[in-house]
């Protein structure tokens, strides 16, 4: 078949469609839906019966940086900040301790086992050292998994927050194989550079973002996720250019967005979240076609070998010493070890080595995907059992909403509370949106010199304005109030 640019796009929708029906089946045989989209790309590469030949690490390089910004900015829309600040100390812990006990103690095992050098070990075992922050979301949430205690956000603060670092130990051992001046003595001031530089543009662009969101007031509501992609985009390629961390500014920036009070918000997340997911199929998709199963066979031993450890011994050890100061069952302990996830990420990493000609790079590449496929395969369809077993699983009846989940719910919001505004209220002249309502309380209509009003988050109060409140329960009549502040 000629590749025409119409036949590339029909190519493309038919392992999209075939993707997506194929998926379906994961909730009856408990098989991953992106283990199922990887199979896809694989069945249709040249390996398998589609013969499609596909072997361009550079472009899969591009689609795996654009799609990894949009599913890190996705994931940290949906973090709250309520939820994720009582673990925010472990769950940093975990990106950068964690990854960095991981990535050694494999790194150590495969130069003990294998022909690979020190430098060449460590690289791989940097490029598999985070979890997948796009497979956690999406086991944890599709298998409406009830945790106790804060397991859940340290689990999304972690996978959200160590691609980073993983970024980070990769490029920095590509450039100790590749670049004949660059010396370990040079790492860690552009180990602070890089972290610093992305953490204050994450947080400057993101406060940006909110501002520009409120008040630009475009007339056409669609133009509103073209403009959030626009800012997506400009942050991570704005922070590369300042030689910053672009993967944490964008993280640190959807978390300041998701946090803040800003208009179409509850839409925004839902237009992200769809978008998250087009770039895991399209990634999954893309890499199953980038494999050559039959290249894999010559390496299977080893790439079993570091599966098994990395599952078995080097997760486990990063998450228990870097937990030591900190009061963790056991149990707690092994399943956090249990939920290392791998996923599109360590093979979209894999790729560096590759484009900069390490001589190692088709060996790193193959048992790295292998390592995906193992974690995969083992770990995420045996969570809800795990969490089952170590009796960390709530009941579903007890099973609490996080605060993601009650602000993106139609139907928790149970009770309609009516609140007038007296004269001379502090909040007259103050729009909606300024105010700080709850998340879980949403004005629905505005009573008005005889008139009604449907408001949006500009709405600007006035006295003697009757508000029509929706909230979760009665007992916040006296939340509104406090912050309506009327007695």
């Amino acid at each position: 078949m000629i590749l025409t640019a119409e036949n590339i796009l029909l190519i493309s929708s038919l392992l999209l469609f075939a993707g997506v029906i194929a998926s379906k089946t994961s909730g009856k045989t408990g098989i991953p839906a992106l283990l199922i989209f990887l199979g896809v790309g694989m069945l249709a590469g040249s390996d398998g019966i589609g013969g499609i030949v596909f072997d361009d690490p550079s472009l899969t390089q591009f689609l795996g940086i654009i799609a990894l910004t949009f599913i890190l900015f996705s994931g940290g829309l949906d973090t709250k900040w309520p939820s994720v600040k009582p673990i925010l100390v472990q769950g940093i812990g975990l990106s950068t301790i964690g990854v960095l006990l991981t990535s050694f103690s494999l790194g150590g095992f495969v130069y003990w086992v294998s022909d690979l050098t020190l430098l060449e070990s460590l690289l791989l075992g940097s490029i598999v050292s985070s979890t997948d922050a796009a497979a956690v979301f999406s086991i944890l949430r599709s298998k409406s998994i009830g945790l106790k205690g804060n397991l859940r956000p340290l689990l999304e603060l972690e996978s959200g927050s160590n691609d980073p670092m993983a970024y980070f130990l990769t490029i920095a051992l590509t450039s100790l194989i590749k670049v004949q001046d660059f010396s370990i003595v040079e790492i860690i001031p552009l180990f602070f550079i890089q972290m610093i530089v992305g953490a204050v543009m994450g947080w400057l662009i993101g406060r940006i973002t909110v501002l520009t969101v409120n008040k630009i007031n475009l007339e056409v509501e669609g133009l509103y996720p073209v403009l959030m992609i626009s800012l997506v985009l400009l942050t991570y390629t704005l922070t590369d250019l300042l030689r910053g961390n672009g993967f944490l500014a964008v993280y640190i920036c959807a978390l300041t967005v998701g946090n803040g009070k800003m208009l179409h918000k509850k839409s925004m997340m839902k237009f992200f979240d769809g978008v998250a997911w087009l770039m895991q199929v399209v990634m999954f998709i893309t890499l199953g076609l980038l494999v050559f199963p039959s290249q894999m066979l010559p390496v299977i031993g080893l790439a079993l070998s570091s599966a098994l450890f990395l599952i078995l011994v080097a997760r486990p050890l990063g998450v228990y010493l870097t937990l030591l100061p900190f009061k963790y069952t056991f149990k707690e302990k092994l399943f956090l070890s249990w939920v290392g996830l791998r996923g599109a990420v360590p093979i979209v990493f894999a790729t560096f080595p590759m484009i900069h000609g390490v001589e190692m790079s088709g060996v790193i590449f193959h048992v790295v995907f292998f390592i995906v496929l193992t974690s995969v395969v083992l770990q995420a369809t045996t969570l809800p059992l795990a969490a089952k077993l170590l009796d960390l699983a709530l009941p579903a009846g007890l099973k609490k909403k996080s605060l993601l989940d009650l602000e993106l719910s139609d139907d928790v919001k149970n009770a309609l509370i009516e609140v007038e505004i007296p004269k001379n209220a502090a909040v007259s002249g103050k729009k909606i949106l300024e105010i700080g309502f709850p998340n879980t309380c949403l004005v629905v209509l505005i009573s008005r010199e005889g008139k009604f009003i449907t408001p949006n988050g500009e709405t600007e109060l006035q006295e003697n304005d009757t508000l029509m409140i929706m909230a979760d329960n009665p007992d916040q009549d006296k939340v509104i109030k406090e912050v309506l502040m009327i007695a």
